[in-house]
């Protein structure tokens, strides 16, 4: 491992302030890290409205923090914070130099569970929103889309075991991102996204 992969380093994307480090947290603990997600989590299988029908969010999903927060017209109702969580949350400030609220946890069961191109861009984030993207266990392929600019090719990642992204400042205007399907055999995957909501 190369000495700089467990410190975020910025992306060159214009119209953005992302930083990424593949190795944030080590094999050994992430896998700690994972199992106890994987039990302690209260994993709900959650259902949007797409087209006025009702369907099941293609991954299972848990909301903790201090705040309510409404996405995708589902209306999250925090629980409190796990130790487990708290830890994370410490680590994730004291690397990215920001404070977070709350934190969105997703399951990715298969390679069929997956994330459509979106932008956490919800008014209660504020107008610049800092959101720290944690992932455990399996590798998925990521892509980020600027909104607008045709010229730029799509920036492809891959969110390894233990990786931390960092997505702050104008990202969230000029840019959607995605956890695409992959036919693929993968191993199953927790994602935890920090972020401030605002009262």
């Amino acid at each position: 491992m190369r000495p700089d992969e467990n410190t975020l380093q910025q992306l060159a994307m214009p119209d953005a302030e992302v930083y990424f480090a593949p190795a944030f947290i080590r094999s050994p603990q992430s896998d700690v890290y994972f199992e106890r997600l994987l039990r302690e989590a209260n994993w709900q299988q959650e259902s949007i409205k797409l087209f006025g029908r009702e369907v099941p969010m293609p991954r299972l999903t848990a909301w903790y923090g201090d705040k309510a927060y409404t996405y995708s017209g589902l209306q999250n109702k925090p629980q409190p914070w796990l130790p487990v969580l708290q830890e994370l949350r410490e680590k994730v400030e004291q690397a990215s130099g920001q404070k977070y609220n709350s934190v969105l946890l997703n399951f990715y069961r298969t390679g069929q569970d997956s994330m459509g191109w979106h932008a956490d861009n919800e008014p209660e984030l504020g107008r610049q929103p800092s959101i720290a993207s944690l992932s455990f266990g399996g590798e998925r392929r990521f892509a980020f889309k600027h909104r607008t600019r045709q010229d730029l090719r799509p920036v492809p990642l891959i969110l390894s075991h233990g990786s931390l992204l960092l997505m702050q400042g104008p990202t969230q205007h000029h840019w959607l991102h995605q956890v695409p399907k992959t036919s693929k055999s993968v191993q199953p995957r927790i994602n935890l996204t920090f972020r401030f909501v605002n009262s």
